[in-house]
């Protein structure tokens, strides 16, 4: 398949070099410092599950510079998703799909709005990856995961073939029933680690085992529940039990990328995340005060992240 990668940071990087060294036909979207390393140096993938290399890369700035392709993974951050729609027009031919990797629910009704309903699946991944410098990627735990599926529910012919590339990879991959109950499914995870590890700066080791920030961590998770199933998602009634089995499996000293950027003083998914809950809600008349207080303790310095301009 020609598939293209806009992002090459941790998601992107990691998973589409999986695909490339498998013999797929990839080409990455980037700019700046990582277009630079990824022509120069190609790219480097440290892992757990043992690291490789993809050399020679290819990558360009300008998405008309690939022209349409089989398949689009959207791999920038949550925020940047509205920004970048708009430049993947050309990677758009007759049977191209679109799949957003961000987390979060919103991504896919965001990239329809724009490319047009008919191009886009939904997605989401799972992986504990980063950037270690511009082309050069750290898997540092959990075992690599895709989803993805039609908006409306049930099978097609082009997410078998997509997820079968995944699959051919050694990336383990599935296309749900209904990929929006299992992007909703992450989302309780997510934002509920993600803020909670914000606004404590603890891991998560910490945030489940200290009977204080466990209590929040699960009416964080009961709360986008509660939001899911008011916006009549079908989330199975066991879902908060399995989130909290997920969080309690994960390494001790995990944090969430969120986690990452508001540490460092960058701009966040907490809009995406936190913010969403609340926003969405409000929208279905759904209480909303444990994220209500993350998504506020955590904006002021969002804001600062962001600039004047925010």
């Amino acid at each position: 398949m020609r598939i293209a990668i806009v992002g090459a940071g941790g998601v992107g990087g990691y998973f589409g070099g999986r695909l490339a060294r498998a013999g797929e036909d990839v080409a990455f979207v980037a700019r700046g410092a990582t277009l630079d390393a990824l022509r120069r140096r190609g790219l480097r993938v440290e892992s757990v599950a043992g690291d490789f290399t993809v050399e020679p890369v290819k990558a360009e700035a300008d998405p008309a510079s690939i022209g349409p392709v089989d398949a689009v993974l959207v791999a920038v951050k949550a925020w940047q998703v509205e920004a970048v729609a708009p430049a993947l027009a050309p990677l758009i031919g007759p049977g191209t799909v679109v799949v957003p990797l961000e987390n979060g629910v919103e991504a896919p009704d965001q990239l329809a709005a724009v490319l047009g309903r008919g191009s886009v699946l939904g997605g989401l991944c799972r992986i504990s990856s980063m950037i270690v410098e511009p082309g050069h990627i750290r898997h540092a735990g959990l075992e690599p995961y895709v989803a993805l599926g039609e908006l409306g529910g049930g099978a097609s012919e082009r997410a078998e073939r997509l997820r079968a590339a995944f699959e051919h990879a050694g990336v383990r991959a599935e296309v749900p029933a209904d990929i929006r109950v299992a992007m909703w499914q992450k989302f309780l995870f997510i934002t509920a680690v993600s803020g909670l590890g914000a606004v404590t700066r603890a891991p998560v080791g910490v945030l489940r085992s200290l009977r204080e920030t466990r209590e929040l961590l699960v009416a964080a998770v009961e709360e986008v529940a509660a939001v899911g199933r008011a916006l009549g998602v079908a989330i199975p009634g066991g879902a908060v039990a399995a989130t909290l089995a997920l969080v309690d499996s994960l390494p001790e000293h995990t944090t969430a990328s969120m986690q990452r950027d508001v540490a460092a003083g960058n701009p966040s998914e907490l809009e995406a995340q936190n913010g969403a809950v609340v926003r969405l809600g409000a929208a279905a008349g759904v209480p909303t005060p444990v994220n209500g207080f993350l998504h506020a303790a955590l904006l002021p310095q969002e804001l600062a992240a962001r600039g004047p301009a925010a």
